[in-house]
């Protein structure tokens, strides 16, 4: 496998990404490292390719952001909007995330090792998000489809207007948002949590987990709800 290094200390972030759109190929595999990163925002944004791309240290805004293919893997934190509307293949970060990890991820899987801060997975639809630690509030909010895995606590909030996703808890929440409500585990839920937990080299139990769902009682207008504005 090719291996290629970019050094944001001495050649800039605009050459870096201008040679992940435009210098690959179709189906290319190559191994790119970046060093220095230096919080820098938008690392790694927009790849239509299955490379792997390992950031050695701290990434900015939006890093591995509308993710297609690729694997990221960011060893430090990361900023607001990690895989933000991501599509497909992985971005994994070491350490912490900051807000709106994962919003609208539509496919693929972010694993977050640390803590992840406010509205992790906002939006989500359809991506899977597993966090090591725990999540800020309003994790989750009008999450559609997809699952979130929370190893840790979670604030206040969680899962409010929820439509298909599903979250899994280990920890404690300070509230659950407008119509999430805790259900029974399944079987099906114990095995997609294990494969899950399993692709993001975590080892918890299953079976230590609690799950969180939609009520459904937001699906339609309720006109005698006698609610006021």
């Amino acid at each position: 496998m090719e291996r290629m290094t970019f050094d944001l200390a001495s050649s800039s972030l605009t050459e870096m990404n201008t040679f992940l759109h435009k210098g690959l190929e179709e189906g290319d595999k190559r191994h790119i490292s970046v060093l220095n990163p230096d919080g820098a925002h938008n690392i790694a944004v927009g790849l239509n390719h299955p490379v792997t791309v390992e950031i050695h240290g701290h990434a900015g805004y939006y890093a591995g952001g509308m993710n297609k293919h690729a694997r990221v893997v960011i060893h430090g934190s990361a900023g607001t909007g990690v895989a933000e509307n991501m599509m497909s293949g992985s971005v994994h970060v070491k350490g912490f995330a900051s807000n709106g990890a994962g919003a609208t991820a539509h496919g693929g899987l972010l694993v977050i090792d640390g803590d992840a801060g406010l509205r992790c997975g906002i939006s989500l639809k359809g991506g899977d998000i597993v966090v090591g630690g725990s999540v800020g509030s309003f994790s989750g909010f009008m999450a559609q489809a997809g699952h979130m895995v929370i190893c840790g606590d979670a604030g206040d909030a969680l899962g409010d207007s929820l439509y298909e996703a599903v979250i899994y808890l280990r920890g404690n929440v300070k509230s659950l948002g407008a119509d999430a409500q805790f259900e029974d585990m399944t079987d099906a839920d114990y095995a997609t949590l294990a494969e899950l937990l399993s692709k993001a080299g975590m080892d918890h139990d299953p079976k230590s987990f609690k799950r969180i769902a939609s009520a459904r009682t937001l699906y339609h207008w309720n006109a005698d709800a006698n609610q006021e504005y």
